[in-house]
């Protein structure tokens, strides 16, 4: 009889997520590394242009000798209402953001519903004062737009498309193409309020605090920022995905390196204490209320001068830099003084908050 041993049919082997996929799933439309794909690999080839490849928040175009900024959303989050806002106003504000986030004036917006089949007229009539409210706080004008109605089951009650046109002062260029390594990476607040807001009402969950969305209009805040005459390059409001898709989109399609300081990241105890119940990162939870400034070292600090003067910036700071090494790599100095690389999952954990 032989000793040896028969050689085994089988093999360890560490499981990876499948990334190939023949239908859309939710992760798709997370934040994560599934929308990047599906933007990248998808859809940009099919309509490729100067505008579209710059991959920032809205297009920047002229006509007539003036610029304008042009920029489109939907908004499809569950519940309707949430602490803090509710669909109407994130439709609102968060068209308005990315027209800030170019260095525009927010100026006009469409407005289409896609209406379910048995949706209380009080909810939509709700929903609509909300969004006068927030128009005239943001001091936008409704100017056009689309209704349509779908059966039972098509629509989750209410969807909301909203695109803006704002206009651009001459000389203004905030684009991620202008990042470069010294900038100094500016943060306006806490992160993490909007995601857990919608996450805890999602789920019922009673965590105690004052848990509420950070919704709101920020080109007050930019305005005041850009009025310092500081040389600030790029902008961006961390929504899906949270800070961490935004510092990783920038990181990998700018071949950059940057470097961010863990503890110098506001997280309110509320949040942080949901993030830890639910096992998330507060880095990629999303926000709908915050921005990231990429700013010359220079004029870090009047920048910051100025966004502390102003209620929606006053917990602002300097959360890290752009290095000339490590193209692509987002490294984060952690609490207990060590160095991990930040890295989006697949498909964030919360699909559907904006």
């Amino acid at each position: 009889m032989s000793s040896e041993r028969p050689t085994p049919e089988w093999s360890l082997s560490c499981p990876t997520p499948s990334v190939e996929s023949e239908k859309i799933s939710l992760g798709h439309g997370s934040g994560g590394k599934l929308t990047a794909r599906l933007i990248e690999q998808t859809i940009i080839p099919r309509f490729r242009n100067e505008w579209m490849e710059r991959l920032d928040d809205q297009a920047m175009l002229t006509t007539g000798g003036e610029r304008i900024a042009f920029t489109t959303d939907s908004f499809v989050v569950t519940p309707l209402f949430f602490p803090g806002g509710d669909i109407g106003a994130l439709a609102v504000n968060g068209t308005v953001n990315d027209l800030a986030m170019g260095g525009a004036t927010p100026r006009w917006l469409s407005l289409s519903l896609i209406l379910e089949e048995g949706l209380e007229m009080k909810t939509l009539q709700r929903v609509l004062d909300s969004i006068r409210t927030a128009a005239d706080r943001a001091g936008v004008s409704i100017v056009t737009g689309d209704t349509k109605v779908v059966g039972r089951g098509g629509a989750d009650k209410l969807f909301i498309n909203t695109a803006g046109i704002g206009v651009v002062e001459a000389g203004r260029e905030l684009s991620s193409a202008r990042v470069q390594p010294g900038d100094a990476i500016v943060l306006s607040g806490s992160i993490g309020d909007h995601g857990m807001a919608i996450l805890s009402q999602r789920q019922g969950l009673d965590i105690g605090g004052d848990l509420r969305s950070d919704t709101a209009p920020l080109h007050e805040l930019v305005r005041a920022m850009l009025d310092t005459g500081a040389d600030i390059h790029a902008m961006r409001d961390p929504t899906r995905g949270g800070v961490a898709a935004t510092l990783v989109e920038i990181a990998t399609r700018r071949k950059l390196g940057l470097r961010i300081d863990e503890q110098a990241i506001a997280v309110k105890d509320v949040v942080r204490g949901a993030c830890e119940i639910l096992g998330l990162d507060p880095l990629f939870v999303a926000n709908e209320g915050k921005l990231v400034a990429f700013v010359a070292e220079k004029d870090v600090d009047r920048v910051l001068s100025a966004m502390t003067a102003h209620p929606l910036g006053r917990d602002a700071r300097c959360i890290g830099r752009v290095e000339t090494g490590r193209p692509g790599i987002v490294s984060v100095q952690t609490t207990i003084g060590t160095v991990r690389v930040l890295d989006l999952p697949l498909a964030e954990a919360l699909p559907r908050i904006c």
